[in-house]
């Protein structure tokens, strides 16, 4: 019994007559017969009463064609789930990501994906950059963003690519003297306290650092674990906060945002993912990605899954 008896029943009870059933599906009327009567036997009961007046289901019958009519529905259900699966419309996608991409790249991906893949689970953890390498090594996310591309064994078989690149700003209270101020000079800042980013949080950013400030200044710098908590404790006239420059969205009202000079870079924003993922839902993700990220495409380049080198993304 396969798909086609049930269609051949369920026409054969619509139109009451062989000829006009079989006519409907596109077959002769011997053939249709011959099907009807292999069904019935294979079922061991008789599902239509054959009389002058026409064709009508059996008790049998009756029963057979409630059962019919759900299952060719689950068939049709099934491939259109199927063709969703596989254009990368439904399944879950896990994303570890820092939080200062919450300030400007995730807002604008996130939304839009959401937008075109409302039947895409998301799990979203925010992490530190190496907490979200060692999850999406280990298999336990889909995608990580963090400050540098990951480091470590398992590294070797992920894809990462740029994203975002950010500059060191400075953030201070506005009752501290540098409040007002378009710019601050390195020389300045190793004069004072500073906030920086939770070394075992984010390790990158404060190698980054060092090639900058001397030992002493970070030794007695306060840790915050990530932006939001620079700036606020920069509000409380703790000390100078040192983020990217991105953390200007999240500034408050009592705070004051000045460029360091010169101009000094932090590691760049990277999404990394397992080369060998051909998840449609990643690939559909990351072609969100690419469309928010100019670029980003390019770089990609052959290492994207399949799904995504198809849809354009290299």
């Amino acid at each position: 019994m396969d798909a086609r008896h049930l269609r051949y029943a369920l026409a054969l009870a619509e139109h009451q007559h062989f000829g006009r059933a079989a006519t409907s599906v596109g077959i002769a009327q011997p053939p249709l017969s011959k099907q009807i009567a292999a069904l019935e036997r294979e079922i061991g009961a008789k599902l239509f009463d054959r009389t002058p007046n026409g064709v009508f289901p059996t008790a049998a019958g009756e029963a057979f064609l409630v059962r019919a009519r759900k299952a060719l529905c689950e068939m049709s259900a099934a491939a259109v789930d199927a063709g969703r699966a596989a254009r990368g419309e439904t399944g879950r996608l896990r994303l570890g990501f820092i939080g200062s991409a919450l300030l400007e790249l995730l807002p604008s991906v996130l939304g839009r994906f959401g937008a075109g893949h409302p039947g895409v689970r998301l799990g979203l953890h925010e992490m530190s950059t190496a907490q979200s390498a060692a999850a999406l090594i280990g298999g336990e996310l889909d995608v990580a963003v963090g400050r540098g591309a990951p480091r470590g064994a398992g590294a070797e078989g992920l894809v990462s690519v740029t994203v975002g690149r950010d500059q060191l700003v400075a953030v201070v209270g506005t009752a501290h003297p540098y409040a007002g101020q378009a710019r601050v000079r390195l020389e300045q800042l190793r004069e004072q306290r500073l906030i920086i980013a939770s070394v075992g949080e984010e390790p990158t950013v404060l190698s980054g650092l060092r090639e900058v400030f001397d030992t002493r200044s970070l030794d007695t710098a306060t840790e915050a674990r990530d932006v939001h908590t620079i700036i606020g404790l920069a509000a409380c006239g703790i000390g100078v906060g040192l983020g990217p420059a991105c953390l200007r969205a999240a500034a408050r009202p009592d705070t004051w945002v000045c460029e360091v000079s010169p101009r000094t870079w932090l590691p760049d924003l990277v999404l990394s993912f397992r080369a060998g993922d051909s998840s449609p839902v990643l690939g559909a993700f990351l072609d969100t990605v690419r469309s928010v990220c100019p670029g980003v495409g390019r770089r990609l380049g052959t290492n994207a899954p399949p799904g995504v080198r198809e849809s354009g993304m290299r």
